[in-house]
């Protein structure tokens, strides 16, 4: 039977026979023997073939053995002699796949630069480093499934096609059936959203959340984790047009139970992915970033320090620092603003509460001052903002007059007015970026190079 090698790395003995299936990441040819090191991508490490020359055909097999290629082995497991490295396999068989041309093969020995491998991102999960990234992806992803499951929450299925803009910035894909070559006009020179599929406007989703909220009037506590679009015309390392938002929703909760949620997520993420992935947080500690080990057991075994956003502004204000964006009550902190709360002052993950309500979405409920809202963010060394969420605005009259004052029409909100009308209850939530969340806990500089195919301006090659 097949086996994977990060199994057999960890659990294989010596003189079992096995089989292992891979792509050949090096190959040394010495007088009697050559040594094949294949990888399936289970693990960092691949495991060593040891394959004589009285393999039957060995010149020819060989010859088509070379970086890249897909190969199956057979053999026994044996002790091995060299170091770093428990057991290796000596070779029964082998049977080749796929060859790849050792002179046209993109990923040879020498370091490929993370620039050269975007361009190549159909072959880039076979380099060490990404092979790590995707192995901590998936495990951030169960961990996250596992945290919401092992408490209740259901795992909701929210539309990537909506109408509504959860945001209100306006900045979305439009989704249409138009042939964009004959577009139907009204009268007065508009697109006829009537004759479309949908017969409105729609857009690719920014967030599950508003949808998140009806399921949580039935269900209690809900959870989203799925694709969101942003059209922002942005090429910067932080920005991705699709990406992956985990979101979820509390009926009969408050500010403070979000933020404690929110505190247990992240810590639950962070000690599921290190006890899961010790090699690869290793390697990124040791390759990438310095600091990810010590990053890593911040967040888990501090408690967030807390600080309203009047309080941060002071403190900003006081620091003596000269920062490139004013500092002033009313204003949006920036990333600098966040990363020295964090970094600096508090030292560890910070939670800011109660933002001005003029900076804060409109569903975001007004505090008792009509001037700021239970907003909170959780600010993490190095990244700035890294969760946001709120206790959502349940009173509907109150709703009804945000809307208004954020200048968006009520029409289209409906529905979300409807859930006020109809059993409201104080509820609350937050959404985080995962691939922003991955970036952060592996220490990657660039956000485009912690998802399998990132989506960004002039960039959607497959």
């Amino acid at each position: 039977m097949t086996r994977r090698i990060a199994d057999l790395l960890r659990h294989g003995q010596p003189h079992e026979i096995v089989t292992v299936q891979g792509w050949v990441r090096t190959k040394r040819e010495q007088k009697e023997f050559s040594f094949v090191e294949v990888n399936d991508g289970s693990s960092m490490a691949g495991l060593q073939a040891v394959v004589s020359q009285d393999l039957p055909n060995y010149a020819e097999t060989m010859r088509r053995v070379s970086t890249g290629a897909s190969v199956e082995i057979t053999g026994t497991l044996v002790e091995s002699p060299a170091k770093g490295q428990r057991i290796e396999l000596r070779a029964q068989s082998i049977t080749v796949f796929g060859e790849a041309d050792a002179e046209t093969y993109p990923l040879q020995k020498k370091r490929h630069s993370f620039e050269f491998l975007r361009d190549i991102a159909h072959l880039r999960s076979r380099t060490n480093t990404l092979g790590a990234v995707f192995r901590v992806r998936n495990a951030a992803a169960t961990a996250i499934h596992n945290f919401f499951q092992e408490r209740g929450f259901l795992w909701m299925h929210t539309p990537i096609i909506s109408a509504s803009d959860c945001e209100g910035a306006g900045e979305m894909f439009t989704v249409t059936g138009f042939d964009l070559a004959k577009v139907p006009l009204t009268p007065d020179q508009k697109v006829d959203y009537s004759q479309d599929f949908f017969g409105k406007p729609a857009y690719l989703t920014v967030s599950g959340q508003l949808e998140a909220e009806i399921m949580a009037m039935a269900f209690a506590n809900v959870y989203t984790f799925g694709p969101t679009f942003r059209a922002e015309n942005s090429n910067t390392s932080r920005h991705l047009a699709e990406f992956w938002m985990v979101e979820p929703e509390m009926a009969f909760c408050n500010l403070q139970g979000d933020m404690e949620l929110a505190e247990a997520f992240l810590k639950y993420v962070f000690k599921f992915v290190l006890e899961t992935c010790p090699e690869d947080m290793q390697f990124f500690n040791d390759r990438i970033d310095q600091s990810v080990l010590e990053t890593a057991d911040n967040i888990i075994n501090n408690e967030f320090a807390r600080v309203t956003y009047t309080d941060a502004i002071a403190l900003l204000e006081q620091s003596g620092k000269q920062f490139t964006y004013p500092v002033e009550w009313g204003l949006d902190m920036q990333s600098e603003h966040e990363r020295y709360l964090a970094e600096e002052y508090f030292k560890k993950p910070t939670i800011v509460t109660d933002y001005p309500a003029k900076i804060k979405a409109f569903y975001m409920r007004l505090n008792d001052d009509e001037k700021t809202v239970a907003a909170m963010d959780v600010l993490a060394p190095k990244i700035g903002e890294i969760i946001g969420g709120s206790q959502r605005e349940e009173r509907l009259d109150v709703l009804e007059r945000r809307l208004q004052e954020v200048g968006l029409d009520p029409a289209p909100y409906w529905w979300y007015l409807d859930l006020r009308r109809y059993g409201t209850v104080p509820h609350a939530g937050f959404g985080l970026g995962f691939e922003r969340l991955v970036q952060f806990m592996t220490g990657m500089g660039n956000i485009r190079d912690v998802i399998p195919f990132p989506r960004a301006p002039q960039e959607v090659e497959f």
